[in-house]
């Protein structure tokens, strides 16, 4: 049994997800953890997502926060994926005294003081903002599905795209104060075939982080293609974490 397990005050694991979806993409992953566990969500998921457009990056953070200071869990490591890098290093600095792990599945992670869009290269850097601001942040159907969805069922497919909420441009677009160097331990969950984020860019993103990596060959979305190899992952890392304390 993990050590994880056996602490008297157990550590929790909290579920960041990323843009456009919602944190019942976690549970496969999450129901077997054998320890606590926290699936968050964005502001604006259910029926009524109005006024969402004006939120801000603090905003998204906030609402976050809020849910991790209603659960009783005191210790936890943040797991968040895609944007949720994003928003998990602010929420990480803002709550040093009960984070003790971040894990990056296949997460942006800007400089610091940087924004999403300032992690990409020069020329996507330039065209993401403007595509927002002419679009809007949901991406057309076969976007999502070449993208998000590249190796999942249709049935998946499917689900995703009925779901997929459009975020506010400045949750993009607002610079992160936090360091990207947490002083915590990290990993970096690396997507050998993720048509999203490639891999190369994803190199750059654990570099900043100064995680420690681990490959698992997978599209955007292993928390629903291989929901067991990523929580072997969570769980080695959870125990990692644990017994360096």
């Amino acid at each position: 049994m993990d050590k994880i397990q056996l602490d008297r005050k157990p550590i929790g694991y909290v579920f960041i997800h990323g843009a456009g979806l919602n944190a019942r993409i976690w549970e496969e992953v999450a129901k077997e953890l054998h320890a606590p566990w926290l699936a968050m969500n964005y502001p604006g998921r259910g029926p009524d997502n109005e006024g969402i457009g004006k939120l801000s990056l603090q905003d998204y953070c906030e609402y976050m926060k809020e849910q991790i200071r209603g659960w009783d869990v005191e210790k936890l490591i943040l797991v968040a994926h895609s944007l949720g890098g994003v928003l998990g290093l602010n929420i990480a600095a803002e709550m040093a005294d009960r984070v003790v792990g971040f894990a990056a599945v296949g997460a942006v992670i800007p400089r610091s003081g940087g924004s999403f869009v300032s992690a990409f290269p020069p020329g996507q850097r330039f065209l993401l903002p403007l595509m927002m601001r002419l679009f809007g942040t949901k991406p057309p159907e076969q976007a999502i599905r070449r993208g998000l969805c590249s190796d999942l069922t249709e049935e998946q497919a499917d689900e995703i795209v009925r779901g997929f909420t459009p975020e506010s441009i400045r949750v993009y677009t607002d610079r992160v104060e936090a360091s990207s160097r947490l002083q915590i331990p990290s990993l970096y969950v690396k997507l050998g075939r993720d048509q999203e984020l490639k891999p190369g860019l994803q190199d750059q993103m654990a570099g900043k982080l100064g995680a420690r990596v681990e490959r698992l060959e997978s599209g955007h979305l292993p928390m629903l293609s291989h929901p067991n190899e990523l929580r072997q992952l969570l769980q080695r890392f959870g125990a990692s974490v644990s017994a360096a304390r």
